[in-house]
């Protein structure tokens, strides 16, 4: 018996050695597929963890008024399939006012692939949420249950109902809640639906099938998506493979002139771009409560609100030149230096510049119906000083290529030479652009800068005719710096000096780091895929909730060059995987 052992031996250490080989294969092949296959499912300010089946939203300043949406990577169009998806924590926010309506929410349901992150508030994508309401199309109706921390919400889909249609159900911590959404096949036509999350302040973990065992076993027949064959599930939209895939469309423009109108158009009637519009607008759209624009029920100060939409834009700008996407950035962009500023970190992107220049009638026309729509955007000393300094852009080093959407470059130029005129003859300001005195957001006090798309030299923000003011901003509070990532006041070493609203403004490399909440564990404000700049440990002591729910990536991920495209360390998940 032992002479059987000793001559199995080597068989045996082969077959060992035989199964790490293919181990390492498969990991390979994950890794290689997860890189060359990356998803555009989330909004930027969502965080997805190391495993793709958790997340968290940016909560600091203003991004805690918007919603954060995520879809996953797979859909379905035929048998009856589930997910389940708990709430982890509500991130606390103690620097929204009182008045804030349901700070912390979180809707779940289904969705188109070709449908944005805003769950429930257009056609085929219908969610439930929190405070007790379905809603699709931006119909809003009572249903269910509310719900919140440490609740764990079912969601389930049956395609083999009878009849013309397919039913949409849910449950609360394992508890039947009956049919939401009845969904005519005929419409749908075959279309599959994916898991689709949107949160506003709150941490949430998915069980598409993964986990050994359920959170609550799922009714009769019915399976968790991720069980299902691959051969039964549609893949979502796959992102660029590079950058070099990659389009940026700058519009350039005044304000009221089409520019928003003509990126909406142009986002329809290209879906497979999954464009990412970047603007003061798509901003407030994601501050929306319960499918309503903040104009319409803001008890605030609009001023500070637009401030405030400003940053997060300005953020999400450094965010987006670190990843594979295709942008639209919505921004009035008549200065040669904004221009040029706003386009070097895109490098490698496909650069391109849309010139709207309506004629003056026009022009004049669609102000008038702005301001009756939407109200008084932009003071006139504000349009006519970017009149004055209206420069259009040309083929360059940072810009491949200029398209004129309306009137054609000839045109265009005689018209923009009339608004330089006029602008000048206006006169400048009382006020100096450029200066470090107090008051606006020109340097460290209060009030408003210039309404332009220039920004400070390094002083901060202002409100910049629903423009992100560039990236240059003051106060040691983020923003890109020139022409490298790095530096004191950055984006990766951002953040104010000044403890502000109960947070640790003191970065250690990245993002924003944030303290626990009395007795909770702390989510570390890390933007997207910032790695290697989370703790273990909370101040308190304590192990950190983000740490115990997502890991802790610094003992995982490698150090990253600051030229590296942060996309590219997407963490090894199968490409067979429903994921986030």
């Amino acid at each position: 018996m032992f002479q059987h052992l000793v001559e199995s031996l080597p068989r045996r250490v082969e077959a060992v050695i035989a199964a790490m080989f293919q181990h390492l294969v498969e990991m390979y092949l994950i890794v290689y597929l997860s890189l060359s296959c990356p998803t555009d499912n989330c909004d930027l300010h969502f965080k997805v963890s190391r495993d793709h089946y958790s997340g968290y939203p940016l909560t600091v300043e203003g991004f805690a008024y918007l919603w954060a949406g995520a879809r996953a990577s797979y859909g379905v169009s035929k048998g009856k399939v589930c997910y389940e998806m708990k709430i982890l924590e509500e991130i606390a926010v103690k620097h929204l006012p009182s008045s804030e309506p349901d700070p912390h929410v979180v809707r779940i349901g289904w969705s188109l692939d070709s449908c944005s992150t805003q769950l429930g508030e257009e056609a085929f994508s219908f969610g439930y949420g929190g405070t007790g309401k379905k809603s699709s199309d931006c119909k809003f109706e009572d249903y269910g249950e509310k719900f919140g921390e440490n609740d764990v919400i079912g969601c389930f889909i049956d395609f083999d109902a009878g009849g013309e249609e397919v039913k949409i159900a849910f449950s609360k911590n394992g508890v039947w809640l009956d049919v939401g959404f009845q969904v005519s096949r005929e419409e749908l036509a075959g279309r599959p639906l994916f898991p689709h999350v949107l949160v506003k302040n709150c941490a949430i973990e998915f069980n598409f099938g993964q986990k050994e065992e359920p959170f609550h076993p799922p009714p009769e027949g019915y399976r968790f998506i991720q069980t299902i064959g691959i051969e039964d599930r549609t893949r979502g939209a796959v992102g660029p493979a590079s950058k070099a895939d990659c389009e940026i469309l700058m519009m350039v423009g005044l304000p009221a002139c089409g520019k928003t109108t003509w990126a909406s158009k142009h986002t329809e009637s290209h879906p497979e771009m999954k464009y990412n519009t970047l603007g003061t607008n798509a901003i407030m759209e994601k501050m929306k409560v319960m499918g309503l624009r903040r104009q319409k029920n803001y008890a605030g100060r609009w001023d500070v609100l637009i401030q405030q939409a400003t940053q997060c834009l300005n953020r999400l700008i450094q965010i987006a030149a670190r990843k594979r996407r295709n942008y639209i950035l919505d921004q009035t962009n008549v200065y040669g230096s904004a221009q040029r500023r706003k386009m070097r970190p895109f490098e490698g992107f496909q650069r391109k510049a849309i010139v709207i220049c309506p004629t003056e009638e026009d022009f004049k026309e669609r102000t008038l119906r702005q301001t009756d729509e939407q109200g008084k955007d932009v003071p006139d000393q504000a349009v006519l000083e970017m009149k004055a300094n209206f420069l259009l852009p040309e083929p360059s080093d940072f810009l491949e290529e200029v398209i004129f959407v309306e009137l054609q470059r000839e045109e265009a130029f005689n018209l923009v030479k009339e608004y330089n005129e006029e602008g000048r003859k206006a006169g400048p300001p009382p006020d100096k652009r450029h200066d470090n005195r107090p008051g606006g957001f020109r340097g460290n006090g209060g009030g408003y800068q210039r309404y332009d798309d220039r920004g400070g030299p390094r002083g901060g923000v202002g409100y910049q005719s629903r423009d992100a003011g560039g990236y240059r901003r003051g106060n040691n509070r983020g923003g890109y710096t020139g022409n490298r990532w790095g530096g004191n006041g950055n984006y990766r070493e951002g953040g104010s000096s000044a403890p502000r609203a109960g947070y640790n403004r003191n970065q250690q490399s990245g993002g924003y780091n944030r303290p626990a909440p009395y007795s909770k564990g702390g989510y570390n404000q890390v933007t997207m895929d910032t790695p290697a700049v989370l703790s273990d440990v909370t101040p308190l002591g304590r192990p950190s909730s983000f740490s115990a729910h997502f890991g802790n990536p610094v003992q995982h991920l490698p150090a990253l060059s600051q030229s590296t495209d942060l996309k590219t360390t997407e963490d090894h998940v199968s490409e067979k995987s429903c994921y986030l």
